[in-house]
């Protein structure tokens, strides 16, 4: 089983960043691929981005790409999701999401979520 706990999220203004967090907890936090999905409100919960367990490979979906990074640190039990020159469009509840399966242009999430973290983004 594996917990997560996002943090991070907060107000601000366009062109500005944010650095997300997710710790996570359980024995074999290094073994998930990683992701971060984000639901606005009356949106669908959608793809952001996703690293491999080694961290040698990750994916973004195309609003993201060039802004957003993501990282993780399996020692420290952490993933990462730096999000700089935001936009408005960006504003929706940030989750964590262990065991996210990558393939081509598709990217479907495992079964284990974090609570979430709002991230604000205003004009």
């Amino acid at each position: 089983q594996v917990q997560l706990a996002e943090s991070g999220g907060g107000l601000v203004q366009a062109g500005g960043s944010l650095r997300l967090s997710c710790a996570a907890s359980g024995r074999t936090f290094s073994t998930y691929t990683m992701g971060w999905f984000r639901q606005a409100p009356g949106k669908e919960r959608e793809f952001v981005a996703a690293i491999s367990w080694s961290g040698a490979i990750t994916y973004y979906t195309d609003f993201v790409k060039g802004r957003f990074t993501i990282s993780r640190d399996n020692a420290k039990n952490t993933v990462y999701l730096q999000m700089n020159s935001l936009k408005p469009e960006d504003t929706a509840v940030y989750y964590c999401n262990a065991g996210t399966s990558v393939a081509g242009t598709k990217a479907s999430p495992g079964i284990y979520w974090g609570q979430g973290t709002q991230v604000t983004v205003s004009t």
